[in-house]
């Protein structure tokens, strides 16, 4: 894992986070290589890799089907997820600071799944969706229960413009007492975006005040697209 390792570190996570904490989003660009891509891709058809299969139109969810991960997890989303943690949980808890709020997420992630288990939450959350001409995902939150980390991940597997058409990541600002903003990306395959979970603190008049989100992706014309989710937070079921 030396490589994802290195890929990440060189990065200037200075200007990422910045845009992270002033944003709620940011893109970084070529994450993972095409190998990786389609190994995760090929992957998807692996029963035992996977705990449960969510239909999405079941649920009125969207239409199109995602697969949580059990543990152990691959070792490269297993690197991902603790390496990308750590250096944005500093954000977190600016976040925290700044509405004046009590809570404050640990600096590693071993600690902050060991919080998530004192609280009943131990299974893993990170999951792979994958959409058909017509798919899309209708906005959400992914809370899983009282302990929530208020950022994740998303890794695009496949190729905008080739692979599929339409499908893009739509993520909504609901600013208190305005109309709600929306943020329509278009990320290539091996990016990866973090974004927030619920909220993001943004700076007023007044002070710091919540900028409530929620995130989901529009339908898409033809083609297929897969996308690995990586939620830093474990669930109760």
């Amino acid at each position: 894992m030396e490589n994802i390792v290195s890929k990440l570190l060189v990065r200037d996570w200075t200007v990422i986070t910045r845009e992270l904490h002033d944003k709620g989003f940011v893109i970084v660009p070529d994450l993972l290589n095409q190998v990786e891509c389609d190994e995760l891709v090929a992957a998807y058809g692996v029963d035992n890799r996977y705990r449960k299969t969510i239909v999405m139109e079941r649920y009125r969810f969207g239409l199109g089907e995602y697969k949580y991960f059990q543990y152990p997890l691959p070792e490269l989303i297993t690197t991902i997820r603790e390496k990308v943690y750590a250096l944005i949980a500093p954000v977190a808890n600016q976040w925290m600071e700044e509405l004046n709020m009590d809570r404050r997420f640990p600096a590693s992630h071993a600690a902050m799944r060991e919080l998530c288990q004192q609280h009943g939450q131990v299974e893993p959350t990170v999951l792979i969706l994958k959409y058909n001409t017509g798919g899309f995902n209708t906005l959400h939150q992914d809370l899983y229960g009282e302990i929530y980390f208020p950022m994740q991940i998303v890794l695009l597997l496949d190729q905008v413009d080739q692979d599929y058409t339409g499908g893009e990541f739509v993520i909504t600002e609901q600013i208190p007492r305005a109309q709600s903003k929306v943020n329509v990306l278009k990320p290539k395959r091996g990016d990866m975006i973090i974004f927030t979970t619920n909220f993001r603190a943004a700076k007023g008049s007044k002070g710091y005040y919540r900028v409530h989100m929620k995130h989901g992706v529009s339908p898409l014309h033809k083609g297929h697209r897969h996308s690995l989710g990586i939620i830093f937070h474990d669930g109760l079921s």
